[in-house]
């Protein structure tokens, strides 16, 4: 994996508007940056290639497996991650190791990555630099639609909330099913893309595989068990990660129904815009722990309610503290299509 750039000044350039950037034999120039987070920024670029005829004509057409993945204008997105030391170095190798596993229309593609080494300065003390290319969604995050959609006082059809949720449920059908299964172990609104379509329901994107591992993992001590918190409270968003995850038995077997509490909380969120347990984070003596634990889920109050009480029992259904009363994946699919096949027009 190299690179013939120097990836500090693309860093610099794209902060002023403008600059290339190389991913192996590949070159894109920087539109504008779209978003940052921790040591991580995500770009808008366009590929710059010598025959303008088509996308089929670009040297990353040779690269990528499923021509769907080229985009008719040649726009992409690449995440840029400042390394600053070999764990984290370790942590990128991994992500990119376990995106190249899947390939799925609602899980999100890498298309091309690269890692250069640069020189540290006095800006940074980073020592290595990640570029991860994917297709762009212009249409931002579920959480993104959701935030704006709250402030309008709007809420998606009870059609799109099943569908947009159905496709979410398909991605991870292909990780669960994957020999061995992995979990995404971050299901939340802000790692779902949305494109919308005219006429249709959004197109629903399952990104950022950095927290993703094989599913299934025995644990047999107390001091497993901590560590499987620890990691967890770093990789996966405390309102939507489950109890088992917060209070770990030193006797216990994890698998993949973490995710399916995730999703759980997911669907609430689709519907009301926050996770059902995000309240507690502003009471007064409350704990997002405890109220996670005991599974307090607190429904919006009012006599109107946008959504039918089936959508609630189906939320409830997925949050049981105890995983193995949750349903797996295919039991999940089986129900919603029931749900689409009712309350779908």
């Amino acid at each position: 994996m190299g690179c013939s750039f120097s990836g500090l000044n693309a860093l610099y350039d794209a902060v002023n508007g403008g600059g290339d950037v190389w991913i192996n034999e590949n070159r894109f120039k920087i539109v504008r940056q779209l978003g940052e987070g921790g040591f991580a920024y995500v770009y808008l670029v366009k590929e710059v290639v010598s025959d303008s005829s088509s996308a089929l004509a670009s040297g990353l057409a040779k690269k990528v497996k499923d021509p769907s993945h080229l985009s008719d204008d040649r726009t992409y997105a690449i995440k840029k991650v400042l390394i600053q030391n070999n764990e984290q170095l370790d942590l990128v190798r991994e992500e990119i190791r376990v995106s190249s596993l899947f390939s799925h229309p609602n899980l999100l593609p890498l298309l091309d990555h690269s890692i250069i080494s640069v020189k540290p300065t006095q800006e940074g003390s980073w020592n290595h630099e990640a570029y991860l290319l994917f297709p762009v969604h212009l249409d931002g995050t579920l959480l993104d639609n959701s935030k704006a959609m709250t402030s309008r006082k709007e809420f998606f059809s009870a059609s799109d909330v099943l569908q947009i949720f159905r496709q979410l449920c398909t991605g991870l059908n292909h990780m669960h099913n994957l020999e061995p299964p992995y979990a995404h172990n971050d299901v939340k609104p802000g790692n779902v893309l949305l494109s919308h379509r005219k006429g249709k329901c959004p197109l629903a994107i399952l990104m950022d595989f950095g927290s993703a591992r094989p599913a299934r993992k025995q644990i047999r001590s107390r001091s497993e068990a901590l560590q499987l918190q620890e990691w967890a409270s770093e990789h996966c968003s405390a309102p939507f990660r489950a109890p088992e995850l917060w209070d770990c038995p030193s006797d216990a077997d994890i698998y993949e129904r973490t995710d399916i509490w995730s999703l759980g909380c997911t669907l609430f969120a689709i519907m009301y815009g926050v996770s059902p347990f995000e309240y507690a984070l502003g009471e007064s003596g409350g704990s997002l722990q405890l109220a996670i634990i005991n599974a307090q889920i607190k429904w919006p109050a009012g006599p109107k309610q946008p959504y039918p009480e089936e959508f609630h029992h189906f939320v409830t259904w997925m949050l049981q503290p105890q995983p193995a009363l949750r349903p797996c994946i295919d039991d999940i699919i089986y129900h919603v299509d029931k749900l689409v096949t009712k309350f779908s027009q």
